[in-house]
C-alpha cells in the first residue's frame, strides 16, 4: 500500500511539476508576463489549498473509495487541456482542473499510507511524500528531454501513463485499512488530551502554519523562478537551467526521505529545528555565489529544507489524533497555498524589481524557523508514555 500510493503520489506531483517546467513555452508562445506565469501557479495551488482541508474533513466522517481515482481523472483532464490550450483563461481552467486532483489525492491517499505504516508514521509520511518529490524533479527532466523540443502539444505524450495510475488507485481506494478511522479514545490518546490543553494546540498548530508558510514561500522562488534567475544571471541555456532545477528537486526528494525515519528515531521538533532554521545560513549567501556554488547551494538547500515536511504533518496529526483527514488536507492545502501565493507575489515582485532582488529577499524567510521553540516537547514518536504497571506508592 505504501509503496502503491507513493507511485500514485509520484504520477500526480509529475503533472502538477510539467506546468511550470514549461513556463518558458508558454511564455514565449502566449506571450505571457511573469505576473500571468505567477497566476498560474496561484491558481492550481490555490485550488487545492482550498479542497483539501475540506476534503480531508468531509472524508474523515463519510469515507469514499472512489475519491482516489476521481481525483486522478481530474488531473488527467487537466493534463489534456492544458496541451491543447490556447489561451489564458484556458490555461487557468487547466491549472485549477490539476489543483482539483491534488486537493483530493493528498488527503485520501495520505490516510492510506498512515493506516499501513505498523506504527511508523513518519517513515510512512516521508515515503509518500518522497513520490512526490520524485514526481515533481521528473517534471522538469521530462520537459527537457521531451516538451521543451516539441512544445505544448508534445504534452499529450503523457496522459496514457495517467491511465494504469487511475486503476490502480481504484484498487487502492477499496483497501479496507485505508477507511479507517483513528478514534482518539484509547488510554495514551486521552492521556495526550489532557497535557495537550486546547489553547497550546491552537497556538501549536498556528507556529506549524508559519513555519509551512517559511518553507513553501522560499520554495516557490526556487520551483518557479529558478530557471529564469539562472538564465539572467548567469545566461545559462533554458537546457542547462532545467537540468540545475531537476538537480534541486532530486535533493528535496532525498531530503524528504530522511526527515521522516529520523523524527520518528529523535522527535519531530529537533527535524523540525534544523530543516527550518538550519537552511539559513545557505540562503543567505545563495544570491552572492557563482555558478558553481549556486548549484551546491540549491541541492544544500533542497536536502535541509525538504525533511521538514513530514515532520510538520505527524507533529500535527500527534495533536489532534482522530483527525487525519483534515490534517493532511490543512497542511498539504496549506502547502500548495502558500506556494501558490509566493509564485504570484514573487512573480509580481520579479516583473518590477528584477529576478535577482527576489532572491536577494526571500533569503531571510527561513528565520521564521525560530517560533519552533513554541511548539510543545513530544515524545520521539509523537506517543505519550504509558502509567507504570507497578506505580510507586504516595508517601
Amino acid at each position: 500500500m505504501l509503496l502503491g500510493v507513493s507511485l500514485c503520489h509520484m504520477c500526480n506531483d509529475m503533472v502538477q511539476s510539467l506546468l511550470p517546467a514549461i513556463y518558458p513555452v508558454l511564455k514565449s508562445a502566449l506571450s505571457l508576463s511573469f505576473t500571468q506565469l505567477g497566476l498560474l501557479t496561484l491558481t492550481y495551488q490555490l485550488t487545492a489549498s482550498l479542497l483539501q482541508p475540506m476534503v480531508g474533513t468531509y472524508t474523515d466522517k463519510h469515507p469514499s473509495p472512489n475519491a482516489l481515482p476521481l481525483g486522478m481523472f481530474s488531473t488527467l483532464c487537466g493534463l489534456v487541456l492544458l496541451a491543447f490550450a490556447g489561451s489564458f483563461p484556458l490555461l487557468l481552467l487547466a491549472a485549477g482542473l490539476v489543483g482539483t486532483g491534488s486537493s483530493i489525492l493528498h488527503p485520501e491517499a495520505s490516510r492510506v499510507a498512515r493506516a499501513a505504516s505498523g506504527g511508523r508514521h513518519g517513515f510512512a509520511q516521508s515515503l509518500f511524500q518522497v513520490g512526490g518529490n520524485a514526481g515533481a524533479a521528473l517534471g522538469p527532466l521530462i520537459a527537457t528531454l521531451v516538451l521543451l523540443a516539441h512544445g505544448q502539444r508534445s504534452l499529450i505524450l503523457v496522459a496514457p501513463v495517467l491511465l494504469p495510475v487511475i486503476y490502480l488507485l481504484y484498487k487502492i481506494g477499496r483497501w479496507p485499512g485505508s477507511h479507517q478511522r483513528s478514534k482518539p479514545r484509547t488510554a495514551t490518546d486521552a492521556t495526550a488530551k489532557e497535557r495537550r490543553a486546547p489553547a497550546h494546540v491552537g497556538l501549536a498548530i498556528t507556529i506549524l502554519v508559519a513555519l509551512i508558510f517559511s518553507k513553501y514561500f522560499y520554495l516557490a522562488s526556487l520551483s518557479s523562478y529558478y530557471t529564469f534567475y539562472l538564465m539572467t544571471k548567469f545566461h545559462t541555456s533554458l537546457k542547462d537551467a532545467q537540468f540545475h532545477l531537476f538537480l534541486f528537486l532530486a535533493a528535496a526528494a532525498v531530503g524528504t526521505v530522511v526527515g521522516g525515519p529520523v523524527g520518528d528515531r529523535i522527535g519531530r521538533k529537533p527535524v523540525i529545528w534544523i530543516s527550518i532554521l538550519g537552511v539559513l545560513p545557505f540562503t543567505l549567501i545563495l544570491p552572492f555565489a557563482n555558478m558553481f556554488w549556486t548549484t551546491i547551494l540549491t541541492v544544500i538547500i533542497g536536502l535541509i529544507l525538504a525533511s521538514a515536511f513530514s515532520a510538520i504533518v505527524v507533529f500535527a496529526q500527534e495533536l489532534l489524533p482522530g483527525r487525519i483527514g483534515m490534517i493532511s488536507g490543512l497542511f498539504f492545502g496549506l502547502a500548495f497555498g502558500m506556494g501558490g501565493l509566493g509564485a504570484a507575489i514573487l512573480g509580481l515582485i520579479a516583473d518590477h524589481m528584477g529576478i535577482i532582488f527576489v532572491y536577494r529577499a526571500c533569503a531571510f524567510l527561513p528565520a521564521i524557523g525560530l517560533l519552533t521553540a513554541f511548539l510543545p516537547n513530544l515524545p520521539a514518536k509523537g506517543r505519550v508514555p504509558a502509567p507504570s504497571a507497578n506505580p510507586v506508592p504516595a508517601d
